[in-house]
C-alpha cells in the first residue's frame, strides 16, 4: 500500500516539474544526470535545472507533538526554519527536477533534487540536542535526507531521516511563480528512529511515525 503511494509522491514532483516548463524554465538535463551518455539514459521529457526558492512546510501532526510530550522531547526550529500556525518552514535554496515519461521503461522516471541548506528541527531533552537540518528530498525514492548532530557534533551526514508518502496528494496549484503541492505526508524513517531511539535511551520512536503533512511551494521561474 505505501509503495504505491510513495510512486504518487514522485509523481507530483514531476506535475511540479511540468509546471516549471510550462511557465517558461529552460528544458535542459539536470545535475543529477551531467554526467550520463546519451546512450545509456533516454532524453528526458523534461527538466528543470534550477529551482529559484520557495519553502517546504511541515504541518505538524497532534499525534507526533503528543508523542514527543510523553518522550520528554521539546521540538524548535534550526538556522532559517520557522515556525508559524502548527506549522514549520524550511527554505528551499536550490535543486534540480528531471522527468523521463512513466510509459517508458527508464526508472526512476522522476530524478532531481530539493535542497534545504541552512535550516532544521532540533529535539531536546535534558542536556541533550539533536538537529536534523540541511534536508534534501529525493524524488526518485521519495526520501528526505539529513545531517544530524548531537550537541553540536556531528552524528551523520544525510542520513534518510523521513520517508515521503503521496497517497494524500491534492492538484498541482500555480500561483505567480511558485508551483505548489500540498499533501504529501511525513513519517520518521527507521533509520531515524533508531538514531533518536540510541541517543535518548528509549525505544518508544518507532519507524512510521507519522510526522505532518507537507506543503511544497517551489520558485520555478524568475
Amino acid at each position: 500500500m505505501r509503495k504505491s503511494s510513495k510512486i504518487g509522491t514522485g509523481a507530483a514532483i514531476a506535475a511540479l516539474l511540468v509546471a516549471g516548463v510550462i511557465g517558461g524554465s529552460t528544458v535542459a538535463n539536470a545535475s543529477t544526470v551531467h554526467e550520463a551518455k546519451a546512450s545509456a539514459i533516454p532524453s528526458p521529457v523534461a527538466a528543470v535545472p534550477a529551482l529559484f526558492g520557495g519553502n517546504t512546510a511541515v504541518a505538524l501532526d497532534s499525534n507526533f507533538l503528543a508523542a514527543l510530550k510523553t518522550l520528554g522531547l521539546t521540538p524548535s526550529t534550526f538556522g532559517t526554519a520557522t515556525l508559524t500556525n502548527g506549522s514549520i518552514h524550511f527554505p528551499i535554496t536550490g535543486g534540480d527536477v528531471v522527468y523521463w515519461s512513466p510509459k517508458g521503461s527508464y526508472r526512476p522516471y522522476v530524478q532531481g533534487i530539493i535542497l534545504h541548506e541552512g535550516s532544521g528541527l532540533t529535539l531536546t531533552a535534558g542536556g541533550t540536542a539533536v538537529t536534523l537540518s540541511n534536508f534534501t528530498v529525493n524524488p526518485g525514492n521519495s526520501e528526505l535526507y539529513g545531517d544530524v548532530a548531537v550537541n553540536g557534533t556531528v552524528a551523520a551526514s544525510q542520513a534518510p531521516l523521513f520517508d515521503l508518502y503521496g497517497g494524500t496528494l491534492k492538484a498541482l496549484q500555480l500561483s505567480g511563480n511558485d508551483a505548489i503541492l500540498t499533501g504529501t505526508t511525513v513519517h520518521v524513517s527507521s533509520t531515524a528512529a533508531g538514531l533518536l531511539d540510541k541517543v535518548f535511551n528509549t525505544t518508544a520512536v518507532k519507524g512510521g511515525l507519522l510526522v505532518g503533512t507537507a506543503t511544497i511551494t517551489a520558485q520555478i521561474t524568475k
